[in-house]
């Protein structure tokens, strides 16, 4: 089964996301006969999750400042 077959997307979006996943070297094509089978770089795929992982802790912590900004200024204002 292909794997446009198994989404809720076209198959030409399908062939979008892959070739932008190449792009970034998340993934590498191999032809085999008339079809490209796609496969994964794990340790691109791990530098990703790190770099995520980063930008998830960098945001929680700008959030956490914003809502300690905005619990202060509501204490202010009902005193």
């Amino acid at each position: 089964m292909t794997l446009s077959a198994r989404l809720p997307v076209t198959r030409q979006a399908v062939a979008k996301h892959l070739m932008v996943l190449q792009r970034v070297g998340l993934v590498h094509p191999v032809s085999v006969g008339r079809e490209r089978r796609y496969h994964i770089d794990q340790a691109q795929l791990a530098r990703a999750i790190a770099q995520l992982a980063e930008v998830d802790t960098a945001w929680d912590a700008r959030l956490g400042r914003i809502k300690q900004i905005a619990e202060a200024i509501q204490r202010d204002q009902a005193t």
